[in-house]
């Protein structure tokens, strides 16, 4: 029995050490270039520069970072808008009549994780110009002018979405199997609610964290996203951030460093908000 007890405290032991030991290396792995980046941005470390922050004094009257960040946010709210508008009803769908296309949606949904951004802003790029060329005395030229829209690029919303789904979709099935939607629509039907108040006040609010941390999740991926913006031509925020660390290389990591611990605040509140609302239905 003894030897059973410390058989059992040993491996207790090296388990701690274990995830002790995972947990400070992942922690080196992330702190480190951020610290480095932070003491970039101070001027630590370079004596030809006095320390300080000038350049994050320097953020706001910088131009074109209101233009940018604007045209980014609203990329991202037309971007989390369409990606509901598409995987909500295609999933609750499944749910309710269509089981035997779980997999089908899936697989669709999925899809964008097997081509690169690179390879699909390069492949709308080359649409785009051909599309130019041969409908350019069409009927629906004005249309394709329209999804390039330097204020509001729809383009650049649709290619989003497309970038967005297997995150959207892995993030609303989880949410979606940890609540019985059917007994929930069928209790609801069942008390003469209208299918519009069975979804938004019976489904939705039981997908609240879902929808959360899918929003979060859609809005980081168009905060960080360049390959494809930059290829197809327009200047969100992060190609307005490579584009100034030529000239202004202090300026740009600072501006980065602060998206990122803003970043970081907004996933903490999502992330107790989902608490908070979580404990107090329990009680």
């Amino acid at each position: 029995m003894a030897l059973v007890t410390a058989s059992r405290r040993c491996s207790a032991r090296e388990t701690r050490l274990g995830r002790t030991a995972a947990l400070t290396s992942a922690g080196v792995y992330f702190l480190v270039p951020i610290l480095c980046a932070l003491a970039f941005t101070v001027g630590l470390g370079d004596p030809r520069q006095k320390p300080g922050l000038d350049a994050y004094a320097a953020i706001f009257t910088t131009d074109g970072l209101a233009q940018s960040l604007g045209l980014t946010l609203l990329l991202a709210g037309a971007t989390v808008v369409l990606v509901f508008g598409l995987l909500l009803p295609a999933l609750l769908a499944v749910r309710l009549a269509a089981p035997r296309a779980k997999a089908l949606v899936a697989v669709v949904c999925m899809l964008p994780l097997v081509v690169p951004a690179v390879a699909l802003g390069a492949g709308m790029t080359t649409v785009l110009r051909w599309a130019t060329d041969w409908l350019y005395d069409a009927p629906g030229f004005p249309l394709l002018a329209a999804l390039q829209q330097p204020g509001f690029p729809v383009i650049l919303v649709l290619a989003y979405t497309l970038m967005a789904l297997p995150l959207a979709y892995t993030t609303l099935e989880s949410g979606l199997n940890a609540i019985e939607v059917k007994v929930l629509v069928e209790a609801a039907r069942s008390c003469r609610a209208s299918w519009f108040r069975t979804l938004f006040l019976v489904v939705l609010p039981n997908l609240r964290e879902a929808l959360l941390n899918t929003a979060f999740l859609t809005i980081a991926l168009v905060l960080g996203e360049y390959a494809v913006s930059a290829l197809l031509g327009f200047q969100p925020f992060a190609v307005w951030t490579v584009a100034i660390s030529g000239s202004h290389a202090q300026l740009s990591v600072a501006v980065s460093m602060v998206g990122l611990i803003g970043t970081w605040l907004i996933l903490l509140a999502v992330a107790k908000l989902g608490r908070s609302k979580a404990s107090k239905e329990t009680s």
